[in-house]
């Protein structure tokens, strides 16, 4: 059967692009992430990928607000320190000056609560969001500096591939949280060292480590390879100096925040 030149084209524009990207690629970044990329050196898309992904990561953080953990961890703080001002203070204060100090106490802790929730909820996504955005256009740099053609939107799309591995960690953090009924959950190598006075230096550096970022910068060295953005040496060094800034950043300590009066 012989079909006209407008057939041809008609049928060639109806079927797939075998090499798009679709959201299920996504899945498959936990088994074959070398497959994936093959694709995104050939299509670049991420666009879906990154609103799923942005999607759950919001929906996750709806979850948790939903388990009512939130809350109970701030009340829980709020009474420590209203019980503290009370021992502390009751003697030094007057009644009203003392009531007064409570009462802020308690609207601290309202305020607190409506952070934390907005937080887990449009914080999270945002974060995601902006850091895939950054470490593309680092990475963008980079490639330049080595004296390759960087491409922004193939750079993005292996960080958002890569990514998939946060949402997996927000995810199991979330049924952490529920199984043990607390929010202070940890995925990092500390939990590895039973906490003691002596060995506080070494937990300190294995809690910096978190398997789920370093699977993610394992991802990206593999994506700028296969995309041929920049050399296997390269990439690995690129990747492993990236890694080792983002674990010295988690080990600067943070002090608790809480209640306040």
């Amino acid at each position: 059967m012989v079909l006209g030149r407008g057939q041809v084209v008609f049928m060639a524009a109806a079927q797939p692009n075998s090499s798009a990207l679709w959201l299920t690629d996504a899945l498959k970044m936990f088994v074959a992430p070398q497959a994936v990329f093959r694709r995104i050196a050939e299509n670049a898309g991420y666009g879906w990928a990154l609103a799923a992904l942005l999607l759950l990561t919001t929906l996750i953080g709806w979850v948790t607000v939903q388990t009512g953990l939130i809350g109970r961890e701030v009340d829980r703080q709020t009474q420590k320190a209203l019980e503290n001002l009370e021992r502390e203070q009751i003697d030094l204060l007057s009644r009203v000056e003392l009531s007064e100090r409570l009462e802020k106490i308690r609207k601290s802790a309202e305020f607190t609560k409506l952070i934390k929730r907005g937080e887990v909820v449009l914080a999270a996504p945002v974060s995601l969001a902006v850091s895939v955005m950054l470490i593309a256009a680092l990475l963008f740099a980079v490639v330049a500096l080595a004296g390759n053609k960087p491409d922004y939107p193939t750079l993005m799309a292996v960080g958002v591939y890569s990514a998939v591995v946060d949402v997996l960690a927000h995810g199991l953090r979330l049924a952490t949280m529920m199984c043990y009924r607390t929010i202070e959950v940890d995925t990092s190598l500390g939990l590895l060292v039973p906490g003691s006075a002596d060995d506080g230096a070494f937990r300190n550096v294995l809690s910096a480590v978190d398997p789920f970022r370093t699977w993610f910068w394992i991802l990206v060295a593999i994506g700028l390879v296969i995309t041929g953005q920049l050399s296997r040496r390269a990439a690995i060094v690129t990747c492993g100096l990236f890694w080792l800034v983002a674990t010295g950043v988690r080990m600067i300590p943070i002090p608790a925040g809480g209640p306040a009066g």
